[in-house]
């Protein structure tokens, strides 16, 4: 009796995905490294809000009390959001790069260069010297990933990702 396929034996196993190579290991480090920044950032912010209302009145002498309490709410409000936003963006592009998501590749490079135009137009004003260290050590940060993240055994490491889906 004929059989066309096999009823005993094991199955093919599927190919086991392949592991990261080193560059985006370092580029996942680095992405991890800028999370951390972002938080010391956060926290350095929230630490010195205390100057903050002196700043907007030094800024605008014709504000009202009630005025600068409520653009220092605001602001406090505005920069925890935007720092914990920060933050879980940093994360997820280094889980989402770690898997081999060749968009998030792609996004992380777009971000960077965003962030390059942020940098430029915050380096062009006077002051804000914490400010400017910590954008600057966020930049480095973000030029370091996205360098690891185009070289040719990521690249690789994408492309042999892409074309399993």
């Amino acid at each position: 009796m004929y059989q066309p396929y096999p009823t005993a034996g094991q199955p093919p196993e599927p190919s086991a995905r392949p592991e990261p190579p080193g560059s985006v290991v370092m580029a996942v480090r680095f992405m991890y490294a800028g999370a951390i920044v972002s938080a010391i950032d956060l926290i350095i912010g929230l630490a010195t809000v205390g100057s903050l209302r002196s700043s907007l009145h030094k800024a605008d002498p014709t504000l009202t009390s009630s005025q600068l309490h409520s653009a220092e709410v605001f602001l406090v409000g505005a920069s925890v959001v935007f720092g914990l936003a920060g933050i879980g963006l940093w994360i997820w592009m280094a889980m989402m790069n770690k898997a081999g998501r060749n968009w998030a590749r792609i996004l992380g490079t777009v971000l960077f260069g965003i962030d390059t135009l942020f940098l430029a137009f915050g380096l062009s004003r006077t002051g804000a010297a914490a400010g400017t260290l910590f954008s600057i050590l966020t930049w480095l940060v973000g030029l370091g990933a996205v360098v690891f993240l185009w070289r040719r055994d990521s690249s690789e490491f994408f492309n042999a990702l892409r074309t399993r889906r």
